[in-house]
């Protein structure tokens, strides 16, 4: 199994960024186009990202400090729903919040295409959580685009 792992800055406090990992609205502002979600220790976490189902649960909630989810996606066979889990932990700076994210207990086949998709909404993150308009969402996972027409 691998582990990605990465760390951006935001200028905004912990507690404006945690509201962007909890909320529906807020979760959907710089990831996926629908979020059912139930920011409490074993409540709902589904967000529908690129045409994919991701389900798990709240597994950590520390306001304003520290989210941990299990994260799947809803019919694979290769990421079933809870089999690997994201943590984000939001630490204060003289400048905002630095945002660390890792996502462990990824199939190594898996790494590549995560890795690729966490840069690119957390740099959505990083846009919306200050007030700014990360535009409409056109993200492709890398397994797709060939089918897409995409550019890698």
């Amino acid at each position: 199994m691998a582990e990605y792992a990465t760390s951006i800055e935001i200028q905004a406090t912990p507690a404006e960024v945690f509201d962007y990992l909890v909320t529906e609205a807020g979760m959907t502002a710089w990831m996926g186009q629908h979020a059912t979600l139930d920011p409490r220790v074993g409540g709902e976490f589904a967000v529908d990202i690129a045409g994919y189902p991701i389900r798990g649960q709240y597994m950590d909630v520390e306001r304003p400090r520290r989210v941990l989810v299990s994260w799947g996606v809803a019919g694979s066979p290769d990421l079933p729903p809870g089999a690997s889990t994201v943590e984000f932990t939001l630490t204060p700076t003289a400048h905002g919040t630095r945002v660390d994210l890792v996502h462990s207990g990824l199939p190594d086949t898996q790494l590549d295409g995560h890795a690729d998709g966490w840069a690119h909404f957390l740099s959505r993150l990083r846009i919306v959580v200050p007030g700014g308009d990360a535009g409409q969402d056109t993200w492709v996972p890398i397994g797709d685009r060939a089918n897409r027409n995409q550019p890698l």
